[in-house]
C-alpha cells in the first residue's frame, strides 16, 4: 500500500535540449521521481506525447500542458489517496484520461506519474526497482538475467546529419560470461572505431544516441569499418561481437507506390519493393555477422513483414518497433500473422508501467524476444535498466558508449550486476546450437 502525500510535476530538459516531463511523488516515508524520454523517429500509433504548440516557447515543444495535467487533474485523484498496487494506480490514470492513445492528459504526463509511482513503491517496500518490476509480472526470481546490449556506434536516419538512411548501426557483444565484460568489449570496439574514422578523415562528432555520424553513403562500407574495429580491439566477429541494424524503414517508405527509396541519396535504396528490401538484408546477412534487424520494413507494411519473417526470420532476429509500439493488441496481431520474432519495448510508446509489463509478458509467453529500449531524446533516468533486469528480457538497447544520458543506463546495470553477485546471469542470447 502506498499513500500519496505529495505530487508535483515540472518541465525539465531531455538530451536534445527539448522539454520533457518530470514527476515527483512522496509518501509518508519516501520520495521518488522519474523523467519521461522522447523519440524523434516515432511510430504513427504511439500514445500521444502532449506538446504545447506555442512557438514562443521552445519552438512549440513546451510541455506545460502535460505538467499542469499532473499538477491539477491527476493530483486531485492522487493526493492523500492510498493505492494497493501499480495496477490500481495505472488503471486510475487510464480511466481519468479516457482515450485510447492518452491524448487527453498526454502519455508524457501519464507515464511520468506511473513510473515515479513504481520508484516510490519500490522505495517504500525497501526493494530494488528491478525486484519491484519482477513482482509486477507475478514472477518471484532467485536469479536475474542481465541484458545483452545493442550499442549504437554509427548514427544515421533522423538521428544524425550523416549520409546514411539506416538509422542505427550497432555492435552486439554477446559472447561473454558477464555483463561487465560485454560492456568493456563494447567500449573498446567503440574507441577502436573512433581511431579508424580519424585515420580515414571522417568527423568523429556523435549523433543523438552517441554514435558517430560519418558522411558515408554505402552501408557495406560502415559494416567493413565496424568489422575492422572489432578485430582491432582483439575480439572475434560473430563469436563474441556481432552486428545489428535499426533501419527505421517507415522513414523512407512511400505507401502509395509501396516502394522504399533513399532520402539521403544512398545508391542501395532506390525504389525497392518489399522483396527487394528483403534481398538487401539477405545479402547483408550472408556477408556480415548480423544478428538483429529492427524495423526492416514500414509500420503499415504487414504483408511485407510476414514475407520477411518467412524468408529470413530463421536466420536473424526481426524486431518490430513502429509496427507494434509496445501495444498488446498490435503484438497479438503480429503473433497471429507470424510477421516478426521480437518486439522493441518502449515505456513511453504505451504510457504506463502495467501496460508495458503486460506487453513484455505476452511477447515472452509466445516465444518471441523482448528488447527494452531507450529513446533518442533521453535523460538521466535509468528505469529501463531495471526493467530489462526485472523482466529478464535478455536484451537492452540504450545507445552508444558516449553521452551521459546513454552511459547512465550502462552504469546502472553495472551496479545491479554487483548487487546481485552470484544471482546475476548473463546469457548469450544469440548463441547458435
Amino acid at each position: 500500500m502506498t499513500k500519496i502525500t505529495h505530487v508535483v510535476a515540472r518541465e525539465v530538459l531531455d538530451s536534445r535540449g527539448n522539454p520533457t516531463v518530470e514527476v515527483e511523488l512522496s509518501s509518508g516515508s519516501a520520495t521518488a521521481r522519474a523523467i519521461v524520454p522522447s523519440g524523434a523517429s516515432t511510430g504513427t500509433f504511439e500514445a500521444l506525447e502532449l506538446r504545447d504548440g506555442n512557438p514562443e516557447r521552445y519552438n512549440g515543444k513546451g510541455v506545460l500542458k502535460a505538467v499542469d495535467n499532473v499538477n491539477s487533474i491527476l493530483k486531485s485523484h492522487m493526493l492523500d489517496q492510498t493505492f494497493q498496487s501499480q495496477k490500481q494506480l495505472d488503471t486510475m490514470l487510464l480511466e481519468v484520461d479516457g482515450t485510447e492513445n492518452k491524448s487527453s492528459l498526454g502519455a508524457n504526463a501519464i507515464l511520468g506519474v506511473s513510473l515515479s509511482f513504481a520508484h516510490l513503491a519500490a522505495k517504500e517496500s525497501g526493494i530494488p526497482l528491478f525486484t519491484y518490476f519482477a513482482l509486477q509480472s507475478s514472477i518471484v526470481k532467485e536469479r536475474y538475467q542481465l541484458p545483452v546490449p545493442q550499442m549504437n556506434v554509427v548514427n544515421g536516419g533522423k538521428h544524425a546529419d550523416s549520409g546514411l538512411d539506416f538509422q542505427e548501426f550497432m555492435i552486439v557483444p554477446h559472447g561473454f560470461s558477464s555483463f561487465s565484460d560485454a560492456l568493456r568489449a563494447g567500449v573498446e570496439v567503440f574507441q577502436a572505431l573512433k581511431g579508424i574514422f580519424k585515420r580515414k578523415g571522417f568527423f568523429t562528432a556523435v549523433g543523438d544516441e552517441g554514435g558517430f555520424a560519418p558522411q558515408i553513403q554505402h552501408n557495406n562500407e560502415v559494416f567493413d569499418l565496424m568489422m575492422q574495429a572489432i578485430e582491432k580491439a582483439g575480439y572475434k566477429p560473430g563469436k563474441q561481437i556481432s552486428l545489428a541494424l535499426d533501419v527505421a524503414a517507415s522513414e523512407f517508405y512511400n505507401a502509395e507506390t509501396r516502394r522504399y527509396s533513399s532520402f539521403k541519396g544512398s545508391p542501395e535504396i532506390q525504389g525497392l519493393t518489399e522483396q527487394q528490401m528483403i534481398d538487401v538484408y539477405e545479402d547483408m546477412i550472408a556477408n556480415y555477422p548480423i544478428v538483429s534487424i529492427e524495423d526492416g520494413l514500414a509500420e503499415n507494411d504487414w504483408y511485407g513483414w510476414t514475407m520477411m519473417q518467412d524468408l529470413i526470420g530463421g536466420k536473424v532476429q526481426l524486431v518490430g518497433d513502429d509496427i507494434f509500439v509496445t501495444n498488446q493488441d498490435k503484438v497479438a496481431q503480429g503473433i497471429q500473422q507470424k510477421c516478426a520474432n521480437a518486439v522493441l519495448i518502449k515505456l513511453n510508446q504505451i504510457g504506463t508501467v502495467t501496460e508495458t509489463i503486460a506487453t513484455i509478458k505476452m511477447t515472452q509467453e509466445n516465444g518471441w524476444n523482448a528488447v527494452v529500449s531507450h529513446r533518442s531524446g533521453e535523460t538521466e533516468d535509468t528505469s529501463i535498466a531495471d526493467l530489462a533486469v526485472g523482466l529478464s528480457t535478455g536484451q537492452i538497447k540504450t545507445g552508444s558508449l558516449s553521452r551521459t544520458d546513454r552511459v547512465a543506463k550502462y552504469n546502472q546495470l553495472l551496479r545491479i550486476e554487483q548487487q546481485l553477485a552470484e544471482k546475476a546471469v548473463f546469457k548469450d542470447v544469440f548463441k547458435k546450437g
